[in-house]
C-alpha cells in the first residue's frame, strides 16, 4: 500500500508540473517561444519588386533603382574563434576598409573596431555612410567579414536608393521618392507614373530545412515597367547650359528653358534654375510649369491674333505711338524708349518689331472697350486660357480675367493687351507659340512616350490636339510674317541665326509685389522670349524665361541671346548631310597617283572605280614599275621598260615605300628625310650600282 501511495504522489507531482510548466510556456514564455517559432517557419513575407528605371526618349538611364548599403558587426556572434581570429587579422581588416575608405584612416577603423568589440555590440555600425554596391563586395572579401553573418557576424542592412546618372539633368521634371521608398513617389515623373513604376509586391515564407534558412516564393513579385520620356539628354544639356552660363552672367534669381518638338508636343529639354544662398544654380521647383507670372509681351501676340481674325487691323494698320506716353483712363502707359522720344507713327508689324506698348494697347483699346468680352472670347477661341492637363502634376491654369469679373476696371483692357493684369505659365505660352509653328494646331506637351515590360509596349501616350485650330490661315500667315521680322528686323536679332530663320517674340516685365505693387523696394522683371526654328519650316519652338533684380533688363538681349544658342546647337546636332552634295561638279575628282609598282596602282584604282587607261603590259608574278599621268576622265599608268639591272633606279615621284623596297631589292641601302613622296635622291638614276651603296631620299 505504501509503495503504491508513493507511485501515486510521483505521477501526480509530475502531472501537476506538466502542467505548470504548460502554463508558463503559454503565458510567462509565450513571446520567447514564438520568437523561435518564427525563426524556423515565417509566413507572408512581403519581397519586393525593382521598380521600374526612367529612360531618355533614345535610351539613355535617367533614373535608376541601385542598392546602397549600410554594414554592421555583430561582436557576439561565432564566439571564442571568431574573436580570435578578429584580434589576429585586425590590422589586415583595418588597412582594407582604409583603402576601400580612404576618407577614414586604418587607425581610426582598428580604434572604432575595438571600441565595439569590447561594447559586446551585436549591431556595431562599420562606416557611417551607407555605401555601394561594389564597396560592399569589397568589404565582404576582407578576412572575418568574408565568414556567414553567423560565424563571422558581418552583416548588412540594403536601401533601393534612387539614382540620377545625368545628375541635375530635368532632376525636377524627372521626380524623386522618399528617403523612405515604401512611401512611395514625391513629385515629377515618379509620382505621376509611380503605378506603372513601383510593379506588385511578391510573397513568400521562411523555413528552416536541414539546417538552413530558405525563401520559399509562394508569389513571385512583379518588377515595375520601365518610362520612356521624350526627353533628349544632349538637347537637355544644351539647354541647361546656355541657360545657366546666362543667369550667372547677369545675377538672375531664376531661369526656365523649355524645347518642344513642334509637330509632336514631346518635351526634348527641360530646366529650371533657381539661385540658392549659395550662389549656385539648382532644380528646386518646376517653375515652367507652375509659375504664375505676368506674361508681358510675349502676350501681344495674342492680342494682335484677335484683331487680325476679328478684321480689325490688317498688318499695315498704323498707329501714332506719339512719344512713346500715352495716358489712359488716369494710368500713362509708355513704351520702352518714350525718353528718347518714342516710335512715332508706325504700323502693326513696326509695333510688334519693336515691342510698343502704345501701339498694341492703343489697337485694342480701340476696336474693344465697349465690348471688352469679344475681345476675351478670342483669347479663349485660341485656347490660351485653358489648362494644359500635364502627364505630371503642379502646373498652374492661365488666368485670363473676364469684364463681369471683380477688379476688372477700364484700365485692365489695355494693360491686359500687353501681358499684364494676367498670369500665364511659361510652358502655356510656348503651346500657344508652338500652335503658331504646327500650323495652327495646338498640341499638348507631352513628357512621356511609353511604358516597356521586358522589351514589350505595355502602355503608349500618343500625340493629343488641345485646339485643332486656333485661328484662320490667314491670320496665321499674317502673325507667322510678322514674328519673323521681330527677329529679323526688330528687338530679337539676338534669337536669330546666320545659319536659318528664326520667329518669335520677346518680353519684358516688372513683376509684381502682389498688395505691394511693382515698385516696393527693389524692382525685378521677367525677361522671355518665346519662338520657334526654322522659320520656313518649324521642327522645334522654345521658351525661355528669366527673373532678374534691377536694371538693365532686356527680353531680346537676356532671354533672347539664351535661345539663339539652343537654337544654333540643337540645329547642328540635328544636321544631316548627303555627301554626294559636297562634290564639285566643276572640279576634276581624279586623284593624283604617285609613281611606283603599277599592278598594285592598278587594282586600287579598280577597287575604288576610278576610270583607268592602262599603257604597260603586265607578266603574273613579274613587277612594273612606272609612272602615271592624270587626264580629265582617267588615269594614265605608263610603265618603264628595259630597266637595267646593274643601274641605280629612277625613284622619283614615289611614295616612301616603293622606293625602298626598289632600291633595296638593287643591294642598295635607302635612307629618308621628310614625309610624302619622292622628290630628290642623292645617287642619280642610271648610275651604275654600288653594292651596299647608300641613297638619301628627300620626301615631300
Amino acid at each position: 500500500m505504501t509503495r503504491y501511495f508513493f507511485v501515486v504522489l510521483v505521477l501526480g507531482l509530475l502531472g501537476i508540473a506538466i502542467v505548470v510548466k504548460g502554463a508558463i510556456i503559454m503565458f510567462a514564455e509565450r513571446g520567447y517561444w514564438q520568437d523561435v517559432a518564427d525563426r524556423f517557419v515565417k509566413e507572408n513575407v512581403t519581397t519586393k519588386p525593382n521598380r521600374g528605371n526612367i529612360l531618355s526618349s533614345d535610351g539613355k538611364l535617367m533614373a535608376s533603382s541601385l542598392p546602397e548599403y549600410r554594414i554592421y558587426m555583430d561582436f557576439q556572434a561565432g564566439g571564442y574563434t571568431k574573436d580570435t581570429m578578429l584580434v589576429n587579422h585586425i590590422d589586415e581588416i583595418c588597412k582594407g576598409l582604409h583603402k576601400i575608405f580612404p576618407d577614414k584612416s586604418a587607425s581610426w577603423f582598428k580604434e572604432h573596431l575595438q571600441k565595439g568589440r569590447k561594447a559586446g555590440s551585436r549591431n556595431y555600425l562599420i562606416y557611417p555612410k551607407r555605401i555601394s554596391y561594389i564597396q560592399y563586395k569589397e568589404a565582404k572579401r576582407l578576412p572575418v567579414f568574408n565568414l556567414n553573418k553567423y560565424r563571422g557576424g558581418f552583416h548588412e542592412q540594403v536601401y533601393n536608393q534612387r539614382k540620377k546618372p545625368f545628375g541635375s539633368l530635368a532632376a525636377r521634371t524627372l521626380g524623386d521618392l522618399f528617403p523612405d521608398t515604401a512611401q512611395g513617389a514625391k513629385n515629377g515623373i515618379e509620382l505621376s507614373f509611380d503605378t506603372l513604376l513601383k510593379g506588385r509586391n511578391g510573397i513568400a515564407h521562411r523555413q528552416k530545412v536541414m539546417n538552413k534558412y530558405l525563401e520559399i516564393v509562394d508569389m513571385p513579385p512583379v518588377d515595375g515597367c520601365d518610362i520612356i520620356t521624350t526627353l533628349d539628354v544632349s538637347m537637355q544639356d544644351i539647354c541647361e547650359k546656355a541657360l545657366v552660363d546666362k543667369l550667372k552672367e547677369i545675377n538672375a534669381s531664376v531661369g526656365v528653358a523649355v524645347l518642344m518638338e513642334v509637330k509632336t508636343g514631346e518635351i526634348k529639354a527641360i530646366v529650371n534654375m533657381t539661385k540658392r544662398a549659395d550662389g549656385n544654380y539648382y532644380e528646386d521647383k518646376n517653375n515652367a510649369i507652375s509659375d504664375m507670372m505676368e506674361p508681358g509681351s510675349t502676350f501681344k501676340t495674342a492680342s494682335i491674333m484677335v484683331a487680325l481674325e476679328d478684321g480689325k487691323i490688317t498688318p499695315d494698320t498704323e498707329v501714332n505711338t506719339g512719344n512713346g506716353i500715352m495716358p489712359m483712363y488716369g494710368s500713362t502707359m509708355r513704351d520702352h524708349n518714350w525718353h528718347r522720344g518714342g516710335y512715332g507713327k508706325i504700323d502693326v508689324t513696326r509695333i510688334m518689331e519693336v515691342s510698343s506698348n502704345v501701339g498694341v494697347s492703343s489697337l485694342i483699346d480701340k476696336y474693344y472697350k465697349d465690348n471688352p468680352q469679344k475681345y476675351v472670347d478670342g483669347l479663349k477661341r485660341m485656347s490660351i486660357d485653358q489648362g494644359l492637363n500635364l502627364q505630371i502634376s503642379g502646373e498652374g491654369k492661365p488666368n485670363i480675367k473676364g469684364p463681369k469679373e471683380r477688379y476688372f476696371a477700364k484700365t485692365t483692357l489695355p494693360w491686359m493687351s500687353i501681358g499684364y493684369e494676367t498670369q500665364v505659365p511659361p510652358l502655356n505660352i510656348l503651346t500657344f507659340y508652338n500652335a503658331i509653328a504646327n500650323d495652327g494646331v495646338m498640341i499638348r506637351p507631352k513628357f512621356v512616350k511609353a511604358a516597356v515590360k521586358d522589351g514589350e509596349v505595355i502602355k503608349e501616350f500618343p500625340t493629343e490636339v488641345i485646339n485643332p485650330k486656333i485661328c484662320s490661315d490667314r491670320t496665321l500667315t499674317q502673325i507667322r510674317e510678322i514674328l519673323g521680322k521681330v527677329v529679323s528686323r526688330g528687338l530679337a536679332k539676338p534669337a536669330g541665326s546666320k545659319q536659318f530663320a528664326v520667329a518669335g517674340k520677346t518680353g519684358t516685365a516688372q513683376i509684381s509685389q502682389g498688395a505691394a505693387g511693382y515698385k516696393s523696394g527693389r524692382v525685378s522683371y521677367l525677361v522671355s522670349f518665346c519662338g520657334y526654328f526654322p522659320a520656313e519650316d518649324p521642327q522645334y519652338s522654345c521658351i525661355v524665361s528669366i527673373q532678374k533684380p534691377g536694371l538693365p533688363a532686356s527680353g531680346g538681349l537676356m532671354a533672347g541671346s539664351v535661345f539663339g544658342k539652343i537654337a544654333e546647337r540643337v540645329y547642328a546636332k540635328n544636321l544631316r548631310f548627303d555627301i554626294r552634295n559636297a562634290i564639285d561638279s566643276t572640279s576634276n575628282i581624279i586623284p593624283a597617283v604617285k609613281a611606283g609598282e603599277m599592278g598594285e596602282a592598278l587594282q586600287v584604282l579598280n577597287s575604288l572605280d576610278v576610270p583607268v587607261q592602262k599603257q604597260f603590259s603586265s607578266r603574273k608574278g613579274k613587277e612594273v614599275w612606272g609612272h602615271s599621268q592624270q587626264s580629265a576622265d582617267a588615269i594614265i599608268l605608263q610603265g618603264k621598260e628595259g630597266t637595267n639591272s646593274n643601274t641605280v633606279p629612277n625613284v622619283i615621284g614615289m611614295g616612301a615605300k616603293d622606293a625602298v623596297y626598289l632600291l633595296e631589292s638593287k643591294g642598295l641601302k635607302a635612307r629618308l628625310n621628310g614625309t610624302g613622296k619622292v622628290r630628290s635622291q642623292s645617287v642619280p638614276g642610271g648610275n651604275r650600282i654600288a653594292k651596299g651603296q647608300t641613297v638619301m631620299l628627300q620626301l615631300k
